[in-house]
């Protein structure tokens, strides 16, 4: 049995147009299948809306936060931050993020008073008709916060201790088993055994801790060849 993986539900108010789609959808498919609940996920959407610059119409493709910021200066020119927020409801966190990627990333397809970086609540925000880009379509990612940043990292230091203990615990088992090798047949023998990659030099480095562990040691003439301890 599988499992969708649970998500926190993200607030956004809909374009009018978006709107009337998702509730004809959700009729239809509740009619189709009785008994299941469908819940939309909006900050995991992605749309393509077209958009006409000074240069020509340009598709871009968005995050469905984008898309609603997007479309609000369909109406207007300019809009405050706090005019923005109130019209889309996404949370304070959510929507900085949103208005950095549209008005200070690589696409600024919005401009920012005042320029910088960081978005406040008392920024204002234009429609950036000179926009210019020689692609037809764009996609414009969303930025990573700083707490994503730290949970990946956090996460790719976790994989990689949990991948020496399991390179440690395969050099254990070769050198128990074998008792005496040679440096590159320790090497080509743990490669075999895993089922991810790893660098002759981590391999190395490995090799060393269990040496300075007393699991494994030096041949007294040869310093390439290892011997188990018992």
């Amino acid at each position: 049995m599988a499992f969708w993986p649970a998500y926190e539900p993200t607030n956004l108010v809909l374009p009018r147009p978006v709107e009337q789609a998702q509730e004809c959808f959700t009729k239809l498919y509740g009619e189709k299948h009785r008994g299941r609940n469908l819940q939309w996920q909006h900050n995991l959407g992605t749309c393509i809306i077209k958009i006409e610059f000074e240069e020509g119409p340009k598709e871009l493709q968005l995050s469905q936060m984008q898309a609603t910021v997007m479309l609000l200066f369909a109406e207007q020119d300019e809009l405050a931050y706090t005019q923005i927020q109130q019209s889309t409801g996404i949370e304070d966190a959510e929507l900085q993020r949103t208005m950095q990627s549209l008005a200070c990333g690589k696409f600024r397809v919005l401009t920012k008073e005042p320029k910088g970086r960081d978005v406040d609540a008392s920024d204002k925000f234009c429609f950036n008709a000179r926009f210019k880009c020689p692609q037809a379509r764009i996609k414009i990612s969303q930025l990573a916060t700083k707490e994503i940043e730290k949970e990946s990292k956090e996460l790719e230091e976790h994989i990689h201790l949990d991948r020496m203990y399991r390179v440690d615990a395969a050099l254990v088992r070769i050198m128990k088993a074998r008792r005496t090798l040679e440096h590159g047949d320790v090497v080509t023998e743990l490669l075999a055994q895993l089922n991810f990659r790893v660098l002759a030099s981590e391999a190395k480095e490995r090799i060393e801790t269990l040496l300075e562990r007393d699991y494994i040691r030096r041949d007294d003439s040869n310093p390439s060849i290892y011997h188990y301890v018992a």
